[in-house]
């Protein structure tokens, strides 16, 4: 679009070659003007230095085999992962396009950063898995030359679960998910209700490793809850999941930058903005069955610019949509879900916004260096934020109770009346604690089943989706862009198998639930 009006500019330069004064000769402060946009024009033309009439700088470029909608997290993990795997080095061009590169807003940086494999799932347990090893050696994947090393200050203090007798049955088939073999063992609900009845002074013992997905997890007993964490109030406490290693959280502005200062180095191009439009083709094919579908195919994304009407089309061979909450727009901008309901054409991808509060909170007298990522029986959750007494946590709302995402105000009442009394009754000295700051940002909330989607569109051939995480999203990414990464240059998932987390489950109606959902 822009190559093309320099052109026409070049064209009207010739024309002023011929402008002079009627005594024939030409005015000289005319022709330095003229001198110095033939240089300018000259200098725009291939072969020429880049110094144009018009600065477009600020402009994603014309073309990229790759456009990244969405630069948070999971986007820029799926860059580098392309970026990484490609063959040979520098064959794909990839664009990551984002509103707001100061990240102002994104879930990312408002995150506690939490990291876990105590999932319902195994391929969240195997996601979450590769994630720690990728935090454990980050600087193995994203060192730059003459850059400091990153340090994503990993706290590895696991996550302590705790479920009512009605959440222990859950408690204990989430075990036998990530252990099958344990379904041929007495019921651990059992057990512990056998150990509470039993009066003796030997040390308690009762724990079970889940090994089966690789993970490292102990169940304890309401006494065993106690002796491990004598600042806990075990009263309505069943059972307990303790993290023995590879949980606990970490700082997630620090693996933001980090990716981002990475896959820059790497080629990606960067461009701040909204995708407005795709421009697509549509064609005909015919099932095994005979029923006629239409299959559409993405040629360009419009993107618009920041604070201006001037927009840009990129051409482009593929899309990945890792727009987070807004990723259910984006998938509408192509068509997605329009169709008459029922249908494939008509599936909705199920994502929207939902806010969630994360407040700040001090508390002398709380616990201390040994306190886990807690999660308490009524959904109240809090983690320890340095070595102050302060802490982080908040608690997610009830269907009734959610808020508007419309913006990211903070209900303090909300505290005061849903979350203060859980933490108090749990660990009684946060009775007395005080808070000093909250915030709200958004979960990417997958209202099919809480789960993520990975892979293609079955009839937008080329958009590709990496979104839906419903608040794992986060620590899950390194390994979410490696899968999407993989489908996208060799067919299909390598490293973990997602299928499951494929899009047509939504027009199928097959739900992947994940129960420990925080």
């Amino acid at each position: 679009m822009f190559r093309g009006a320099l052109w026409l500019l070049a064209g009207r330069g010739c024309v002023g070659r011929g402008l002079s004064t009627r005594s024939g000769g030409s005015t000289p402060d005319w022709t330095e003007k003229v001198s110095e946009i033939k240089k300018k024009i000259q200098s725009a033309l291939p072969g020429g230095a880049w110094d144009p009439l018009y600065d477009t700088s600020h402009l994603p470029p014309e073309h990229s085999d790759v456009v990244i909608v969405g630069g948070g997290v999971l986007g820029l993990s799926v860059a580098y992962w392309l970026k990484r795997l490609e063959k040979p080095r520098g064959a794909i061009r990839v664009l990551v396009v984002d509103r707001d590169h100061t990240y102002s807003r994104a879930s990312t940086g408002l995150s506690v950063g939490g990291i876990r494999q105590q999932f319902s799932l195994p391929e969240n347990i195997q996601l979450s898995l590769f994630s720690v090893d990728f935090l454990r050696n980050i600087n193995e994947y994203l060192a730059v030359v003459d850059d400091p090393p990153l340090d994503v200050q990993f706290n590895p203090s696991g996550y302590l679960l705790l479920a009512s007798e009605k959440g222990a049955a859950i408690m204990e088939n989430n075990v036998k998910v990530q252990r099958p073999d344990m379904a041929a063992l007495p019921s651990v609900i059992t057990m512990v209700s056998q150990e509470q009845e039993s009066a003796t002074d030997r040390s308690p013992s009762l724990t079970r490793d889940i090994r089966q997905e690789g993970a490292k997890v102990c169940l304890m007993s309401p006494e065993q809850l106690q002796n491990k964490f004598p600042w806990i109030n075990t009263d309505g406490v069943a059972l307990a999941s303790y993290g023995l290693e590879g949980e606990g959280w970490f700082d997630p502005w620090c693996l933001l930058q980090g990716l981002r200062r990475k896959i820059q180095s790497l080629g990606v191009f960067f461009c701040q903005g909204e995708v407005t439009r795709f421009s697509t083709s549509s064609s005909r094919m015919q099932t095994s069955g005979g029923k006629e579908m239409t299959l559409k195919r993405i040629h360009e994304v419009h993107v618009k610019m920041d604070h201006s009407l001037e927009y840009q089309p990129v051409e482009c061979a593929l899309v990945i949509n890792a727009a987070g909450a807004w990723s259910g727009q984006v998938a509408e901008l192509a068509g997605i879900g329009k169709g008459p309901p029922g249908t494939l054409e008509g599936t909705k991808l199920p994502v929207e916004p939902r806010k969630r509060y994360v407040y700040f909170w001090h508390c002398p007298e709380g616990p201390g260096l040994e306190t886990p990522f807690m999660a308490d029986t009524s959904g109240a959750y809090f983690r320890r934020e340095g070595l102050g007494h302060n802490y982080l946590g908040g608690c997610s709302p009830t269907e009734e109770e959610e808020p508007d995402p419309g913006n990211l105000e903070v209900d303090h009442d909300f505290f005061q009346d849903k979350v203060w009394p859980h933490l108090a009754h749990r660990v009684p000295a946060f009775q007395s604690l005080k808070v000093r700051s909250a915030w709200a940002g958004y979960y990417d909330y997958n209202t099919f089943d809480q789960n993520g989607v990975v892979g293609p569109h079955p009839l937008v051939v080329n958009m590709y989706f990496a979104t839906g995480f419903s608040g794992h999203g986060l620590q899950q990414a390194p390994a979410v862009g490696r899968a999407v990464a993989e489908m996208v240059l060799k067919g299909q998932f390598q490293t973990i198998d997602l299928s499951s987390l494929l899009f047509s489950r939504f027009y199928l109606g097959e739900k992947v639930e994940e129960r420990n959902i925080i």
